[in-house]
């Protein structure tokens, strides 16, 4: 499906961006993927396939965005896929979120990704596909997830905006919105309203989510992957500005 195409995935070194990675490889695409830890970068780098280009960049450095874009350009030439994909979560109560917390929230989820396309715009080829990551949360109200659901609705509605405004490129841009994904960050610091739980209550919450969801059970990164590819391909050409939601049916029934 991506023979002959370069593709960038940011965040790449774990997660969905590491499945999208991995797929986008095995569908004839020269990957690069980013991400801040050297050491997870090689050892994802070893598991995509050693001609995948890892470049260690830190998306809130507009400096790093820019020398990566460098690389790339001396590397490939160009870019044919961009998939907008690193950024956080963790939860943001009205009453004990500190600036420090929406600041980092606010510029790793939305800024990153507006400058991160800044950076790469030049070099995407005509007719370029771009995917931005957003999220189930930007179409339904939860408690204590009022910061990290603004991020995800300003992703959406880059979509759209980007794409107005790439139109004459016939750069696509549209937006794959995952439900609750059993990767890393899920299970990361910061995702419970109770940081002091253990292990197992952790489980028993991840488990009493899942029952809200009408499929029975959180997502896959593969599954997430499948539509990322889906959107980098020619085989979504008619799809502008959208956004591909893949929750497990939770924000739709």
């Amino acid at each position: 499906m991506l023979k002959g195409k370069t593709a960038l995935i940011t965040g790449g070194a774990s997660g969905i961006g590491l499945a999208a990675a991995k797929l986008m490889h095995a569908n004839g695409a020269q990957v690069v993927i980013t991400g801040r830890d050297p050491g997870k970068l090689e050892s994802a780098r070893k598991e995509i396939g050693e001609d995948v280009l890892a470049l260690q960049a830190d998306v809130l450095s507009r400096e790093s965005l820019l020398a990566m874009t460098a690389r790339i350009k001396e590397s490939f030439g160009g870019l044919d896929v961009f998939f907008a994909n690193a950024g956080v979560a963790y939860v943001t109560p009205l009453a004990t979120t500190t600036e420090e917390a929406y600041d980092t929230l606010m510029d790793t989820n939305v800024k990153s990704v507006f400058f991160s396309l800044q950076a790469v715009e030049p070099i995407l080829r005509d007719g370029a596909s771009v995917i931005l990551n957003t999220a189930w949360l930007n179409q339904v109200g939860v408690p204590g997830r009022a910061v990290l659901s603004a991020t995800k609705a300003a992703v959406r509605s880059f979509a759209r905006t980007f794409s107005a405004e790439l139109l004459a490129r016939r750069i696509r841009v549209n937006a794959v919105s995952p439900g609750l994904i059993d990767t890393p960050i899920l299970r990361g610091v910061g995702q419970s309203e109770h940081p002091g739980q253990s292990d197992a209550e952790f489980k028993d919450y991840l488990a009493g989510a899942a029952k809200l969801i009408p499929i029975g059970r959180l997502g896959r990164a593969d599954e997430i992957a499948s539509a990322v590819l889906f959107l980098a391909s020619d085989a979504s050409s008619y799809m502008l500005g959208s956004e591909l939601v893949v929750d497990g049916g939770f924000g739709q029934l």
